[in-house]
C-alpha cells in the first residue's frame, strides 16, 4: 500500500465463504469507536438473510478481514477502511482498502485493477544484468503484499476450524504480485509460501487483536481505518491491563507466602526455646 508503487491497495474478497466454528477464546471488546450494543439477534438473522450469508460464513468473512486489517497495521502500512458487508454486484463478500479509497465501493485511483498494472509492469521490471534499484519499491511492495494477502487464511486457520476456501481474489493478486519477482512458476510458489509463514510469524503473538477487529465487524459492518486503529489500541490496552493486574497478584501472592513462611519460622524457632 505504499504511495510509491501503482499497484492496488485493496483485499477483495469472493462473495462466498466457507462454513466455520466459531472463535477460539472469546475476548471481551470495548468499540472505541463508540457503537451501540450489538444487534438484537432477529435483526442480524435478517441482515444475514439479506445477504445471503449464514452466521458461521459471516463469522469466517470476519476473521478473514480482521486478518488482511491487523497485517497490514503491523507492516506499517495505513488503511482508509474494511467492511463485510458484500458488494451488491457480487464482486466481493467483504473488503479492506487503503487510504487512497474514499468509501468502500469506490476508488479514488482510476489504475485500481491489480492484475492489470501488473501485467503491465511485467516488461518493464529489470531484466538479467540489469541492476535492481529503480525497482526496489516493487519488490519490496510485492513481498510486503503477499504477506497481507496470506494474512487472511492464517487468521481463519488460527481462529476457526477447518480450512479456509482460498479466495479468488486474494490468490490471483498474490500470483501476479509474485511474478514481478519471481523468474519461474516454482519460485512463485515458494515465494508465496514464504509469504505465508512470513504472514503466521507475524499475526501469532497478535491472535486477541484479530479476534477483536472481527468481533467488532460482526457488529459494525464497516469500519474506518481510525475506527480500526481505535479497536487495535483498546484491545492492546485492555491486554496489557491485564497483564499488569496479573501481575501484580502473582506479586501480592508471593508476598503472602513469604510472610507465611516468615510466621512459620518464627513459631519453630518459638517452640524450639520452650523445649530448651
Amino acid at each position: 500500500m505504499s504511495d510509491e508503487c501503482p499497484v492496488e491497495d485493496s483485499f477483495a474478497e469472493d462473495a462466498t465463504c466457507s462454513p466455520g466454528a466459531g472463535a477460539a477464546a472469546s475476548v471481551e471488546v470495548v468499540d472505541a469507536s463508540g457503537s451501540g450494543p450489538h444487534e438484537a439477534p432477529d435483526e442480524y438473522d435478517d441482515l444475514l438473510a439479506g445477504i445471503g450469508r449464514s452466521e458461521d460464513d459471516d463469522e469466517r468473512c470476519a476473521v478473514h478481514e480482521a486478518g488482511h486489517a491487523v497485517a497490514a497495521r503491523l507492516l506499517g502500512k495505513p488503511l482508509g477502511g474494511a467492511t463485510i458487508n458484500p458488494d451488491p454486484n457480487g464482486k466481493y463478500g467483504g473488503l479492506v482498502w487503503g487510504p487512497r479509497h474514499s468509501v468502500a465501493f469506490g476508488s479514488d485511483d482510476d489504475d485500481g485493477d491489480v492484475l492489470e498494472l501488473c501485467n503491465k509492469l511485467q516488461d518493464l521490471m529489470p531484466q538479467d544484468g540489469e541492476a535492481r534499484g529503480d525497482a526496489a519499491d516493487i519488490y519490496l511492495h510485492a513481498h510486503d503484499r503477499c504477506i497481507e494477502l496470506a494474512a487472511a487464511s492464517v487468521a481463519e486457520r488460527m481462529l476457526l476450524a477447518g480450512e479456509p476456501v482460498p479466495s479468488v481474489s486474494d490468490v490471483e493478486q498474490a500470483v501476479a504480485l509474485a511474478s514481478l519477482v519471481c523468474k519461474s512458476a516454482e519460485a512463485v510458489e515458494r515465494f508465496l509460501a514464504f509469504a505465508e509463514q512470513q504472514a503466521r510469524d507475524l499475526l501469532t503473538p497478535h491472535v486477541p487483536i484479530i479476534m477483536a477487529l472481527s468481533i467488532v465487524l460482526k457488529i459494525r459492518r464497516t469500519l474506518t481505518g481510525v475506527e480500526i486503529d481505535d479497536v487495535i489500541a483498546t484491545t492492546v490496552a485492555g491486554l496489557q491491563l491485564a497483564e499488569e493486574q496479573a501481575r501484580r497478584r502473582e506479586w501480592r501472592n508471593a508476598e503472602l507466602a513469604a510472610d507465611r513462611f516468615r510466621a512459620a519460622c518464627d513459631h519453630t524457632d518459638v517452640a524450639a526455646r520452650a523445649t530448651f
